[in-house]
């Protein structure tokens, strides 16, 4: 299974976004390296002004120290979940995404230790937790939003795990990395069955 996680990012190109100039910023999508791989994920803690409450991967917007945006997705994780950069493998990435504040957002998919010892910075998060890879391979997805970006509808799944809700920009990650490293069928493009919530009209944000 890792294996082939390995092998599919290796091959893949992700998409870049061209002529933007929006503040750069790098997430990490870390995966335990067991038999029964896991995606670890956080929860912003409640008293944040921003994306607070919401479900998330370690990441954060660019320093200027950072030679590069992996180095930004490794310092991160490190500052948010206390993981060693000398304990992540980077696989690979996958594409750039924009977010509602306008940051253009680079993930970083990475093998960590399974069993490994994470804590949350506890002015930023409220949690920390693991959720099987094989569990989203059935796509349980409680609903998908449908939301208009630009000229583009795209179609998120929003997973319910114990008390956390995976949405938003996660879950849009989450599908390509399902999609590119496990050859699953899911795609943000074209509208799945079940219960669809339309949500409002998303422009892109100014430059």
């Amino acid at each position: 299974m890792l294996d082939a996680l390995r092998n599919n990012l290796a091959r893949h190109r992700p998409e870049r976004l061209q002529g933007s100039d929006y503040p750069e910023a790098a997430v990490l999508l870390p995966v335990t390296r067991e038999p029964d791989p896991k995606l670890v994920l956080t929860r912003r803690a409640g008293h944040m002004k921003t994306h607070s409450g919401q479900v998330a991967f370690p990441g954060g917007k660019r320093d200027p120290e950072d030679t590069d945006l992996i180095a930004t997705a490794l310092r991160e994780a490190q500052e948010e979940v206390g993981l060693d950069p000398s304990q992540v493998e980077v696989l690979g990435s996958l594409g750039e995404l924009i977010s509602l504040h306008g940051i253009r957002v680079t993930p970083y998919v990475g093998l960590i230790p399974g069993q490994l010892e994470l804590y949350p910075c506890e002015d930023e998060l409220d949690a920390i937790f693991q959720v099987p890879l094989r569990w989203f391979f059935d796509d349980p997805r409680s609903h998908t939003d449908e939301i208009q970006v630009a000229e583009q509808r795209l179609y998120v799944p929003s997973y319910n795990w114990n008390e956390f809700t995976i949405w938003g920009l996660s879950a849009m990650m989450l599908v390509e990395l399902l999609q590119v490293g496990f050859n699953m069928d899911i795609s943000l493009k074209h509208k799945p069955q079940g219960k669809t919530i339309k949500r409002p009209v998303r422009p892109f944000p100014p430059r």
